[in-house]
C-alpha cells in the first residue's frame, strides 16, 4: 500500500509521529494509501523552517515572484490530466470535474502573476513642506491554510498563489482524505523555481491544526470548511493575534419568477445541484419556485432530468454525471438527512435510497434525490446536507422568496431566475447574501473578483481570490521622509506646521 508523505524544505519527508489515515477510493470503498498525520514537534519545526526561508523569498522583486509563478502555470497545463487522474481517485469526482478543479484554481494563479501591480503602494509628494509620504505592502512573514477536501486543487491554490505572491512563505495543511494533489503541487511549484522552504505541505488532523493556530511565528490563517470548525479556527487565531479568513457552510437558494424560462431553470438546478455529488460550498441545494403553478411546471421538467442522470466512478467515462461521495459516513449522513426529510413531511419525489451501481457495491454512491413540499423548520432545510439531495420549497409571491434566503442563516451564494430585469435587479440590491447570480446557477465569481459570503458562511472581512487576497496577505506600511533644504547653508531639523 502506498504510504504518503509530507512536503518540507523542497523534499517529500516520511511522517515521525507514528499515527496515520486511510486514503479511500471512493468508488470502491477499498483503502488505497496512508497519510501520515503529524505531530506538533513536527508541524513546529516545519514553521520554524518556512520563517527561515520566507525573508529571501519576500525581498526577491515581484516581477520574479511572478516569474516563478508563471512557470508554475506551464507546469500545470502540462500536467493536468495526471493531476485529475490522482484527484478523481481520492475525491471521486468525475475526470472533467477534477480538470475543473484545477482550473478555476490555476486561473488564480494567472491573476497573481499581475503581483507587481497589485502591490504598488501609493505616494503623495509635497505633503507638508519638503514632506512626502508613500505606503508600501509588505508580506505577513509566514501564512496557514487549512484547506477542505471537496477541492483539493482549486482551494489550496486559491491561497497558496496569492500568499507566495505577496512574498510569504505558506504552511498548507490539505484534508487528509485526498492529500495527493497538495504534494503534487508542492512539487511543481519546487520545479517552477520556488526556493525550498517557501511552501510547506503538512498532513494532519486537530494536533496539527492547533500547533498552527497557537504558533507564534503563524501570522494569517485560511480556512475552509463548515461553519462550525471556521467559527473555531477563527476564534482561536484571531486570540492569539493572527489575521484570519474562515469560510464556512452554505445553503444556496435559487428562486424561479414565474416568468423564467422553464428549461433553463430546470437545467441549472440539476446542474448545480448534483454537480459533484452535490460536494461544493456552491452547489444549489433549495429550488424556490414563486406560486405553485411554477412549482409544479418546475417539478415536472426536473424529475426526468433527474432521472436520467448517470452515476457511476469517474473510471465509467466522460458522461458520468457525478460520482461518490467521500466517505462512508459522509453517505450515511445524507442519507440519514433525507429519512428525516421523509418523516418530517417532505415528499420525496425522486428517492434512489436504495441505490446500487453493480461492481461497485461497497463504494460511497447516493443516488440523485428530489423533494417537494419542504418547510422551513425541516432539517433537509435548515442543515447543508453536501450531497445530491434538491429541496423545493414553494413560495406564495416573490417577498416570500426573498425572505426565505434572507432568513436563512448562511449567506454563501444565492440565483434567481427572470426574465424582469426590475425584478433581477430588487433581488441583487436588497439580498443579503454574499455572491448572487442573476440566471446564473453558481454565481463563482471570476479570479480578479473576490469570493465569499455573508453571515455565518464567513468570519473575517477580507474574502478570497482577486485584489482581497492581496489586501489579506500584506501589511500597510506608511513613510513619511522630509528631506531638509538648504543643508549647503546649514539645514534646520526642527518640524515646522504643515500649512
Amino acid at each position: 500500500m502506498q504510504e504518503l508523505s509530507h512536503w518540507i524544505d523542497g523534499k517529500a519527508v516520511n511522517g515521525a509521529s507514528g499515527r496515520f489515515a486511510d486514503v479511500f477510493n471512493p468508488a470502491t470503498g477499498e483503502v488505497q494509501a496512508r497519510v501520515p498525520l503529524a505531530a506538533a514537534a513536527e508541524v513546529t519545526a516545519a514553521v520554524a523552517s518556512a520563517a527561515a526561508a520566507q525573508p529571501a523569498w519576500g525581498a526577491t522583486n515581484p516581477q520574479r515572484r511572478a516569474r516563478v509563478l508563471m512557470e508554475f502555470v506551464r507546469l500545470l497545463n502540462r500536467d493536468m490530466n495526471k493531476l485529475a487522474e490522482v484527484l478523481s481517485s481520492e475525491h471521486g469526482k468525475t475526470l472533467p470535474d477534477a480538470r475543473g478543479d484545477i482550473q478555476r484554481g490555476l486561473e488564480v494563479i494567472e491573476f497573481c502573476i499581475g503581483a507587481p501591480h497589485l502591490l504598488k503602494g501609493e505616494y503623495t509628494d509635497n505633503a507638508g513642506p519638503g514632506i512626502d509620504i508613500y505606503s508600501m505592502r509588505q508580506p505577513l512573514g509566514v501564512v496557514a491554510a487549512i484547506m477542505p477536501f471537496n477541492f483539493p486543487a482549486m482551494m489550496p491554490l486559491w491561497h497558496v498563489g496569492p500568499a507566495l505572491a505577496c512574498g510569504n512563505a505558506v504552511v498548507l495543511k490539505p484534508s487528509e482524505r485526498d492529500p495527493s494533489v497538495p504534494l503534487m503541487l508542492a512539487e511543481l511549484l519546487v520545479e517552477a523555481g520556488l526556493p525550498a522552504g517557501v511552501f510547506q505541505v503538512v498532513n494532519g488532523d486537530k494536533e496539527a491544526v492547533d500547533t498552527l493556530l497557537d504558533s507564534e511565528i503563524i501570522q494569517g490563517v485560511s480556512f475552509v470548511g463548515s461553519t462550525a470548525i471556521a467559527q473555531y479556527i477563527y476564534s482561536r487565531a484571531t486570540a492569539s493575534g493572527k489575521r484570519a479568513q474562515c469560510f464556512g457552510g452554505a445553503k444556496n437558494h435559487l428562486i424561479v419568477m414565474p416568468d423564467a424560462d422553464m428549461d433553463q431553470a430546470a437545467d441549472a438546478l440539476v446542474g448545480s445541484g448534483f454537480g459533484a455529488a452535490g460536494e461544493r460550498c456552491m452547489a444549489v441545494s433549495v429550488a424556490v419556485p414563486v406560486g405553485n403553478d411554477t412549482a409544479d411546471r418546475l417539478i415536472e421538467k426536473l424529475v426526468p432530468r433527474i432521472e436520467k442522470l448517470k452515476v457511476g466512478p469517474y473510471t465509467a467515462g466522460e458522461d458520468v454525471d457525478f460520482g461518490p461521495v467521500v466517505t462512508r459516513e459522509a453517505k450515511e449522513r445524507i442519507l440519514g438527512l433525507i429519512q428525516s426529510g421523509v418523516d418530517q413531511g417532505a415528499k420525496l419525489v425522486v428517492d434512489n435510497r436504495d441505490f446500487r451501481l453493480q461492481g461497485y457495491e461497497d463504494g460511497f454512491f447516493v443516488g440523485p434525490h428530489l423533494f417537494d413540499h419542504v418547510t422551513p423548520e425541516m432539517d433537509i432545510y435548515r442543515t447543508e446536507i453536501f450531497g445530491p439531495v434538491l429541496s423545493t420549497v414553494r413560495a406564495g409571491s416573490y417577498e416570500e422568496a426573498l425572505k426565505l434566503a434572507m432568513d436563512h442563516e448562511y449567506g454563501n451564494g444565492t440565483a434567481i431566475f427572470t426574465r424582469d430585469g426590475d425584478t433581477a435587479r430588487d433581488f441583487a440590491n436588497r439580498i443579503n447574501i454574499g455572491m448572487v447570480g442573476v440566471n446564473v446557477p453558481i454565481p463563482v465569481p471570476l479570479a480578479y473578483h473576490t469570493f465569499g459570503g455573508w453571515k455565518k458562511s464567513v468570519f473575517g472581512d477580507l474574502n478570497q481570490h482577486g485584489p482581497d487576497s492581496f489586501r489579506f496577505y500584506t501589511r500597510t506600511k506608511t513613510v513619511t521622509a522630509r528631506w531638509p533644504s538648504g543643508l549647503k547653508e546649514g539645514g534646520e531639523f526642527h518640524f515646522k506646521a504643515m500649512d
